[in-house]
């Protein structure tokens, strides 16, 4: 057979077909598929102690090496691998793109039915119908979730890591197993020349019944699938870049170990000037490196965030970065929010005519533009400053997540709380002055609130954030 790849995967899940479709590959000249080779309690088969020379002690401690073998075996060799195999192996299976993916699929809650019985009966492949173990599964809820959830997960990763590396898999469902014109446009895939005229081995499905004759309290079932929601639609899209952490903008204690972790748009001012006051100064502008140099330098230290409500995130950012001009502030974008998004901004600032009125069809403008530009409809940068607060603790722990999040108006308390765990004197904290020239409590209402949760759904949904006021 011509040597399209060196090796293949099957990416499949327990009760989805892989023994049949295994046996299936295994008809193919040149075509070897070896079980579940990377299986953490046993190597290829239950009743097999070492798979191509190696034994399962030789592989979980060397998994690469089995896999070199496996790439190097007579012909085509592949094996099944599940969500819960040696994850240590995963990783080399995407990045190789010599290794043919084959994606094997099945309706889940046939899979777990399937799997519910097969755990009752121990029966797991079937050959002699007249062997056959006859039982009901008994649907539960809470436990078929968990198991949706892993399996959509592992599928998900799968499908993430191909598209990332530009590779694709060949997609098989659970009924195309026995179709022999896919199994032959599978194995030509492959790279085998020849074709099989039909399935010579003895693998039978084991539970051909309609599920409801398979499911003790099926009625009970139909009512909890009912309840899932199988189209997502409760999900809040998420069209933001994926950020890693802001690690340059960290600020560390001089005198305690404790590691301020701003979020832009929130209290910076305020929770340095309190840092600062602890003792010793402040260390800034980490680096990886240095971070984690300092990370062990401090046994028993606390990393900490703060959180600020959407609206009063925004109205700050507004008012300091795009509002106002000067050496801090956004003028490009403050220019194209002008000319391109009609935002009502003074063309030159300070403006002695802008009054409450203004702001505030000023900052409501703002808001809808952070709206579409958090979508991904507009030109412009996504900036840290008004970037979703979810989206920016979720870059964080890329490298170290926040060991406390505390919320602005819980500060005080929550700062005094972190330096007695330390062991330092909690300083007073000084509040940020309200930001201005109009405040946003002068021109707060509903509208102006209903914008903050358009822009910022998930802020409010995963941060659990009520109304400003």
């Amino acid at each position: 057979m011509a040597r399209t790849y060196d090796a293949f995967v099957v990416f499949a899940e327990m009760r989805t077909g892989s023994n049949l479709l295994e046996a299936n590959l295994n008809l193919f000249d040149g075509i070897s598929c070896l079980g579940e080779a990377f299986n953490p309690h046993f190597i290829g088969y239950p009743n097999k102690t070492e798979l191509l020379g190696l034994d399962q002690a030789t592989r979980d401690a060397d998994p690469q090496a089995l896999l070199d073998r496996v790439r190097g075996a007579e012909g085509l060799a592949g094996f099944r691998y599940f969500h819960d195999h040696d994850p240590r192996i995963l990783e080399p299976l995407l990045d190789d793109a010599r290794i043919a993916k084959i994606v094997l699929t099945r309706n889940p809650v046939e899979s777990y039915v399937s799997w519910k019985i097969a755990q009752q009966t121990d029966q797991w492949k079937l050959t002699n119908v007249a062997r056959r173990k006859d039982a009901r599964a008994v649907f539960d809820s809470a436990d078929f979730e968990a198991h949706l959830e892993a399996l959509q997960g592992f599928q998900v990763r799968l499908l993430n890591g191909l598209q990332k590396r530009g590779q694709t898999a060949f997609y098989v469902a659970y009924e195309d197993v026995q179709d022999l014109g896919v199994m032959n446009g599978l194995a030509r895939w492959l790279g085998c020349e020849t074709e099989l005229e039909g399935f010579d081995h003895n693998l039978k499905r084991q539970n051909p019944a309609p599920i409801s004759d398979k499911v003790e309290n099926f009625d009970e079932m139909q009512q909890a699938l009912a309840r899932l929601d199988r189209f997502d639609l409760s999900r809040t899209p998420n069209f933001e870049p994926r950020r890693g952490a802001a690690v340059p903008g960290y600020v560390a204690a001089g005198a305690a170990p404790l590691l301020y972790m701003p979020i832009k748009g929130g209290p910076e001012d305020a929770v340095c000037d309190w840092l600062a006051a602890t003792g010793g100064g402040l260390t800034r502008d980490f680096n990886q490196k240095s971070l984690r140099q300092w990370l062990r330098r401090n046994a028993g230290h606390r990393r900490f965030t703060v959180l600020r409500h959407p609206l009063a995130r925004a109205h700050h950012v507004f008012c300091q970065r795009i509002l106002a001009t000067g050496p801090q502030c956004f003028g490009r974008i403050r220019r194209v929010l002008i000319n391109r998004h009609d935002l009502p901004l003074p063309e030159n600032w300070p403006d002695p005519s802008y009054d409450a009125g203004a702001h505030r069809a000023a900052f409501g403008g703002f808001l809808e533009f952070i709206k579409a530009n958090l979508a991904g409809q507009t030109n412009l940068r996504i900036d840290p400053h008004w970037a979703s607060q979810s989206g920016l603790l979720q870059g964080m722990g890329d490298l170290c997540l926040p060991d406390v999040v505390l919320r602005e108006e819980d500060l005080a308390e929550g700062l005094a709380q972190l330096a007695e765990r330390v062991g330092v004197a909690a300083p007073e904290v000084v509040a940020a002055a309200p930001d201005g020239p109009v405040t946003l409590a002068e021109i707060y209402d509903a509208d102006l609130e209903a914008l903050a949760r358009a822009a910022y759904p998930r802020d409010y949904l995963m941060l659990g954030f009520g109304d400003w006021r």
